[in-house]
């Protein structure tokens, strides 16, 4: 008959042939030292009550240190976020918008301090045959020069994009850093090249003998126009370049396929997929053709009078800082509604 197992001990239990621990009746003395290896294995598992009881004490600990750290972090003083915007507004206030409250404020002004209504100078300046000269210039040169950018620049991007030729990649970065150059270099290149003294006319009176040269048209509206045309071509580029590097080329591919010519997948696949770009980089072209100074100064069109060199005259030269700033309004009136609809094609290109 098997023996059944013993009870030696209260909680312990012995297995037939096996020696029964040493019993002791000594009490558990807080601070001994706990048992490692096995022994604490098999304690956990047996006192389960007891494992519970010091997982508990391990979140009420951490709960303690919780709030005693929450109770130190607020007794540090928080920084309103508010009081991080107010450096970057004075400044802005300090260098952009108290200088244009001032020019506002001297439009408003009548001249030589009279006792003349506020609009006064808005009327006169709105009347004369100069400003509206003045006004019209501005629109087609801007307007001109945005469409000879786009077209142009749509082809050069096309070329460079989808024409493999050595030294693609160069020229894509040369368009970066030509977007770096002020204008007054690329009217300057162009005073040597097509200027009174410049080589187009030298070369010509060389091979005729003619003491003069045929090429005078850089100080004329057309002048301008090319010189803006030149130099704002790569504000086109730019985005172009990135759209089209976005575009899947297998669609061009399939295109080709099909028997497509190149003329036709440009119409049916690039353009449509360029349009948001085109947008874009248009948009930006036009505000920056509207305030354009240093392409008219330099190519040294006197007959040409945008809004800005209208501002210099009024101001510089016959010093009539009313008329000028109210010239001024209108150029920021005009260029700030511009540039909210270039925000807005952006936004919808993506860019």
């Amino acid at each position: 008959m098997a023996e059944a197992p013993r009870l030696d001990a209260p909680g312990a239990v012995t297995a037939p042939g096996a020696s029964a621990p040493p019993h002791t009746d000594a009490p558990f003395t807080p601070g001994a030292a706990a048992p490692t290896g096995r022994a604490a294995a098999g304690a956990a598992a047996a006192l389960g009550v007891t494992a519970r009881a010091t997982g508990d004490a391990t979140v009420t600990g951490r709960a303690n240190g919780a709030a005693t750290t929450g109770r130190a972090r607020a007794g540090v003083r928080v920084v309103p976020a508010w009081v991080w915007g107010v450096p970057p507004v004075v400044v802005l206030g300090l260098v952009f918008l108290y200088p244009l409250a001032l020019v506002v404020r001297q439009s408003l002004t009548p001249e030589n301090g009279g006792g003349g209504g506020a609009f006064d100078a808005y009327a006169s300046v709105f009347a004369s045959h100069g400003f509206r000269e003045a006004l019209g210039t501005t629109v087609w040169l801007a307007v001109g020069a945005t469409v000879g950018c786009l077209v142009l620049g749509f082809a050069l991007a096309l070329v460079i994009a989808f024409v493999p030729f050595p030294g693609a990649k160069g020229v894509a970065k040369f368009i970066d850093v030509f977007l770096s150059f002020p204008s007054f270099l690329i009217t300057l290149a162009l005073l040597f090249i097509y200027g009174t003294v410049g080589m187009a006319n030298g070369v010509w009176s060389d091979l005729t003998g003619a003491a003069d040269g045929p090429f005078h048209f850089l100080a004329t509206p057309w002048g301008v126009l090319l010189a803006e045309i030149t130099y704002f071509t790569p504000f086109v580029m730019r985005p172009l370049l990135a759209a089209f590097s976005q575009l899947d080329t297998a669609q061009l591919e399939v295109a080709s396929s099909l028997g497509a010519r190149p003329a036709r997948i440009v119409r049916r696949v690039i353009l449509p997929e360029a349009l948001p770009a085109l947008a874009a980089g248009g948009s930006l072209v036009l505000v920056m053709c509207l305030n354009e100074f240093g392409i008219v100064l330099f190519t040294g069109a006197k007959d040409v009078t945008t809004l800005p060199m209208l501002v210099y005259g009024k101001a510089i030269l016959e010093s009539d800082y009313s008329a000028a700033c109210v010239v001024a309004v209108v150029n920021i009136a005009i260029s700030v509604g511009l540039f909210g609809l270039y925000r807005v094609v952006s936004k919808r290109a993506g860019a």
